[in-house]
């Protein structure tokens, strides 16, 4: 699944924003959306096979953090996105101007 796709789903979304705000657990974020805890693990398998987060065992518990690189490829895309859409724009208003 690419990261757009993952990030269409709203309790996704909000997971990401957590973890992209700090780094947290499985449980922590559970207390934050209404989902169970083994949701959560499921929808952060889906984040970090979307390059979206990282994790690391820190005791019994696996801390997950926003993948900078993931976010880096977003920016990309976005900016991608933003560019053609701003050229696309100038060229429809430049072409109106040349029409009387």
């Amino acid at each position: 699944m690419d990261a757009w796709t993952a990030l269409a789903d709203p309790t996704r979304r909000r997971i990401f924003e957590l973890v992209a705000a700090r780094p947290r657990a499985v449980g922590a974020l559970a207390e934050l959306v209404p989902v169970t805890r083994p949701a959560v693990s499921q929808h952060l398998k889906i984040l970090k096979s979307a390059g979206l987060v990282l994790d690391r065992a820190e005791g019994t518990r696996r801390i997950y953090r926003a993948d900078p690189a993931g976010l880096e490829e977003l920016r990309a895309e976005l900016d991608r996105f933003w560019n053609q859409a701003l050229a696309n724009f100038k060229q429809l208003v430049e072409h109106t101007e040349e029409d009387p």
